[in-house]
């Protein structure tokens, strides 16, 4: 069993439910390819014209790539097939496009996820924090985020400690994924 010292994350001002989520663009990157989009525009694809559910709109931010803590989040997410429950399921990343796609294929993974290697994006949502004693290196902290078609965010769980794993039972609940 690895041996670790929790950490505290300390307080953050994340979006909460009925704020809006901010939007950005970045390396939208699949096991086949990756493209810039804007999170409005992945989110809003979804119509009836679409072959995916109509369920919320869930961003999951994870540490980088290859930690442990983000292949069990993905690998967990995938055992519950939360990307046949919910309107898009989409990662956000501290990592490069060539990183993701390749945890992407090694890990079999059916997620697209956004690469935000300077961690723009989780600042813009208040979620960066340093990595143990590294100085300059920082990585967003375990998030969840339900989102609407228009951004609104629905519910959040954001983690206060590291390591730290939602109840996804709970989540389930939450963020209706029947």
């Amino acid at each position: 069993m690895p041996e670790f010292d929790v950490v505290d994350l300390g307080s953050t001002d994340h979006p909460e439910s009925g704020e809006q989520a901010p939007d950005f663009t970045r390396p939208l990157v699949t096991r086949e390819y990756w493209e810039d989009r804007s999170l409005s525009e992945l989110v809003g694809a979804v119509d009836e014209s679409d072959s995916a559910p109509t369920g919320p709109h869930i961003v999951v931010f994870t540490p980088m790539v290859g930690s442990f803590l983000a292949k069990y989040v993905w690998d967990e997410l995938a055992k519950r097939a939360w990307d046949e429950r919910a309107g898009r399921v989409v990662g956000i990343t501290a990592a490069n496009p060539y990183g993701v796609k390749r945890f992407l294929e090694e890990n079999d993974l059916p997620f697209p996820l956004f690469s935000d290697p300077a961690n723009g994006v989780a600042d813009s949502y208040d979620l960066v924090h340093d990595v143990d004693g590294m100085a300059g290196i920082t990585e967003p902290r375990l998030a969840f985020f339900a989102l609407e078609a228009d951004l609104t965010v629905a519910d959040a769980w954001v983690a206060t400690e590291w390591p730290e794993f939602p109840d996804y039972d709970d989540l389930e609940n939450r963020f209706d994924l029947e």
